[in-house]
């Protein structure tokens, strides 16, 4: 493996396991639309690196990664759980959480090597960037739909008291 690799392979290990930690911490506080939101739309931004020739992938290739991380979401989506408590929606810590995120991981550097002997490194980082996107904003789309499922009913119960 070459030490691009090695060094990438680091990074995502580093990344997840500050993404485990920030949302083991977010747990103790309560959330709300803002910081369901923000995550996709920040990284939205990252789509800006098509402008770049050397980043530029085949549609097809595109809409793969794009259902690969489509397929990635599903245990992210079931794996994060929400409550109301004293009228505020937490997000639940699950175990499940971790054991996912790091399947993923593991996963995604199997993929990587496999997918970057057939295009280029830029081409492998963007290919990656579509699939993390995939999975990123169809469980925050679930979790925006719980947290207003959860806000509606919690009105309701604090309206009926």
């Amino acid at each position: 493996m070459a030490a691009a690799q090695w060094i990438s392979s680091l990074i995502a290990v580093v990344m997840a396991l500050t993404v485990i930690f920030i949302r083991m911490k977010a747990s103790q506080n309560p959330t709300n639309v803002k910081k369901i939101i923000m995550p996709p739309v920040g990284m939205s931004t990252g789509f800006l690196m098509f402008l770049v020739s050397q980043t530029r992938i085949p549609w097809l290739y595109a809409f793969a990664a794009f259902l690969v991380g489509l397929m990635f979401s599903y245990p992210l989506i079931l794996s994060s759980k929400m409550y109301v408590q004293e009228g505020f929606v937490y997000l639940k810590r699950s175990p499940a959480f971790v054991v996912v995120l790091l399947a993923l991981l593991i996963i995604r550097i199997a993929l990587h090597t496999y997918v970057e002997s057939y295009v280029s490194i830029p081409q492998t980082g963007a290919l990656f960037f579509i699939l993390a996107f995939g999975m990123l904003a169809p469980w925050r789309v679930a979790m925006l739909r719980r947290f207003f499922t959860l806000t509606k009913v919690s009105q309701q119960q604090l309206a009926v008291d």
